[in-house]
């Protein structure tokens, strides 16, 4: 994973392009699968419904 894929720079703020883990806390992200979101670390999964793959696109 590369930080540009992470973070985003806007102006003077760097804002976080993903959701963090809401069990491991600030600093572990969650992978963005097709399907879901998940933590490397922990397990943790976040299935992801047509209504939230249609907004993103």
């Amino acid at each position: 994973m590369e930080k540009r894929e992470v973070f985003k720079i806007e102006g003077d703020k760097i804002v976080r392009q993903r959701k963090n883990c809401p069990k491991c806390g600030d600093g572990v992200f969650l992978a963005d699968h097709k399907d879901r979101a998940s933590c490397g670390k922990c397990g943790y999964t976040e299935f992801k419904t047509k209504k939230q793959e249609e907004q993103k696109a």
